[in-house]
C-alpha cells in the first residue's frame, strides 16, 4: 500500500493537526500547530519550511513539522523556547508513518538530521535509527536533557502521601510558616485580557535570578506575550500567581494539555525568599492540577533539585543526527 507525502502549509492542515494530535501517543502544547506557528512567525525567517503530511487514502496519519537551515534539517524550534520536539503520528499508524516520511526526507538535499529533544519513549528513537543504517547513513544518539515529571493521583493527600517523609515534613512546614507569618492568596488567570497580569508575570521572572535576567531577552519577551494570549486564547494558559496585602509576589506560567500540565516558568520577589513563596505557588499548581483532573505534571528540562522533592523522575531527552 502507497502512502501520500504532501507538503502543507499551516493553514491547509491546522484543523486536522489539532485532531491527529489528540490521537497520538504523546500528547503536549509543544506539539500544537498554536504553539509551532507562533514561534515560526517570530523566529523562522532564515530558515526554510519542511511541513508533511503523510495519509492513507487521504486519511492523514502523520505529521513531519520539520524546517532547514543551509544543509541540515531539523524539528521546528529550539530547545530555548521548547522542550519536546517529535513527530505526529496517529497511535498505531508508527509502522507506515516512518517510512514514507523518511523516503520523502531522502528524496531531498541535505547533509544532516538533527533531531533535538526527543523523549524516551518516543518511537522515532526506535524506528528513525533502522531506516537510517538501512539507507546507508550515519547514526548518533546523545543525552540531550532529562524532564522531570510525575503520575498524579486523585487526592492532594494522596499526593503528599506519596512523598518521602522528609520532604512531606518540609512541605508542611514550609505551607505552616508562611501561614503564620502572612495574609496571603492564590490564584490562576486564565481568562479574559492577559496583558496587564505578563508584566507582573515577566517582573517577577527577572528579579527572582540573574539566569532568567539574561535570559528573557526582548526577543524572547515577544514570543513569550505572542505565545501566552495564543495558548490563553485556546484554553491551555493556567497563570499562577500568589498574592500579599494586594501585591503579586510569585508567579508560574502553566499550559494544560490532554491530562498533564506542564510548568513552562516562574518567578517570585526576592525579598519573601525566606518563605519559600515560588515553591509553595509550585506546589499549590500541583494541587490545582489534581483538583483538575490532570493525571500528569510536568515540570519540563532542567535537574533543579525542588522537582525531585516534589517526586519527580527523570525522562530522557535525546539528541538524534542522522549524517548522509
Amino acid at each position: 500500500m502507497s502512502y501520500k507525502v504532501t507538503e502543507e502549509t499551516f493553514d491547509h492542515l491546522w484543523a486536522e493537526w489539532e485532531s491527529l494530535l489528540t490521537q497520538s501517543t504523546f500528547q503536549t502544547t509543544f506539539l500544537t500547530p498554536s504553539w509551532q506557528y507562533d514561534w515560526w512567525q517570530e523566529y523562522g525567517e532564515t530558515a526554510t519550511l519542511y511541513l508533511r503530511s503523510i495519509r492513507d487514502q487521504g486519511h492523514l496519519i502523520g505529521i513531519a513539522p520539520l524546517m532547514s537551515i543551509d544543509n541540515t534539517i531539523l524539528f521546528l524550534g529550539d530547545t530555548d523556547l521548547w522542550d519536546y520536539h517529535d513527530f505526529i503520528i496517529q497511535n498505531g499508524r508508527e509502522e507506515n508513518f516512518y517510512p514514507s516520511m523518511f523516503e520523502d526526507l531522502s528524496s531531498h538535499p541535505w547533509d544532516t538530521l538533527d533531531f533535538r529533544s526527543i523523549p524516551e519513549f518516543s518511537p522515532t528513537m526506535i524506528y528513525l535509527p533502522k531506516l537510517a543504517n538501512q539507507y546507508g547513513y550515519t547514526v548518533d544518539i546523545t543525552q540531550e536533557d532529562v524532564s522531570p515529571g510525575m503520575n498524579l493521583p486523585k487526592t492532594w493527600d494522596d499526593y503528599l502521601l506519596s512523598l518521602s517523609k522528609k520532604n512531606r515534613h518540609e512541605l508542611r512546614r514550609k505551607f505552616r510558616k508562611l501561614d503564620a507569618q502572612v495574609v496571603h492568596k492564590s490564584y490562576s488567570v486564565d481568562a479574559g485580557p492577559i496583558n496587564d497580569v505578563l508584566d507582573d508575570f515577566f517582573n517577577l521572572m527577572r528579579i527572582s535570578h540573574e539566569g532568567k535576567t539574561l535570559f528573557l531577552t526582548q526577543e524572547r519577551e515577544r514570543f513569550f506575550r505572542r505565545m501566552a494570549k495564543t495558548m490563553n486564547d485556546i484554553e491551555s494558559l493556567k497563570l499562577f500567581f500568589m498574592e500579599v496585602s494586594g501585591i503579586r509576589i510569585a508567579t508560574a506560567m502553566c499550559f494544560d494539555y490532554g491530562n498533564s500540565r506542564f510548568l513552562y516558568n516562574s518567578g517570585y520577589d526576592p525579598s519573601y525568599s525566606a518563605l519559600s513563596v515560588g515553591l509553595l505557588l509550585k506546589a499549590l499548581s500541583i494541587k490545582d492540577a489534581i483538583e483538575s483532573e490532570k493525571t500528569y505534571y510536568d515540570f519540563l528540562r532542567g535537574v533543579e533539585p525542588y522537582k525531585y522533592h516534589f517526586g519527580a523522575k527523570d525522562v530522557q531527552l535525546y539528541n538524534l543526527v542522522v549524517h548522509r
